[in-house]
């Protein structure tokens, strides 16, 4: 009995690891991707737990690394302005669409761009291990039809939508300044 629960487990963890790279668009101009992109849903990581008005910044440095800031409200739209700022690593011969993201050194954690739109102002980035994913857009608010569209594509790359929170984005009170 014992052998064959170690061999379903064993079966089990080899179907879960023996999933397929998740496929990355084929290049990224970083110049275009700089900026303030908001975050509409996640798997969230344990900072983003109760995220509200969640921002993510990126500026090219210039030794070529990303300057991130994390920038979101605690709680609720009033709560705590919250702020983190990881640094990306651009892996290199991946058309700029893999970074590495180093909250603290020396772990670098996977950050690939996986869908881009061609006017960058929607994007989904994932992880191989298919435990955390964004959906971000440069507007705060996006069309529930074209919602659900991203969360199917994201199911469709092997991902447990159930764990999707969306995240709320109210800017009637702030402005982007506000959370700076």
């Amino acid at each position: 009995m014992k052998k064959s629960i170690l061999a379903s487990l064993c079966a089990f963890l080899t179907a879960c690891s023996s999933l397929p790279p998740i496929k990355t668009v084929e290049e990224v101009n970083l110049n275009k991707f700089m900026g303030d992109w908001y975050v509409i849903a996640c798997i969230p990581t344990f900072i983003e737990k109760e995220v509200h008005n969640g921002i993510e910044s990126y500026e090219l440095g210039n030794d070529g690394t990303i300057n991130t800031t994390f920038t979101f409200r605690k709680g609720s739209v009033d709560g705590e302005l919250k702020s983190y700022h990881p640094t990306g690593f651009v892996i290199p011969n991946t058309g700029n669409a893999i970074w590495g993201m180093q909250f603290i050194w020396p772990i670098k954690a996977e950050y690939r761009i996986v869908y881009l739109d061609e006017a960058y102002q929607t994007t989904i980035i994932a992880r191989n291990a298919r435990d955390y994913v964004w959906l971000m857009s440069r507007n705060p608010n996006m069309p529930n039809e074209e919602y659900k569209g991203f969360v199917e594509h994201i199911k469709n790359m092997g991902y447990d939508t159930n764990k999707l929170v969306k995240i709320p984005q109210q800017w009637e009170k702030f402005s982007n300044k506000d959370m700076q």
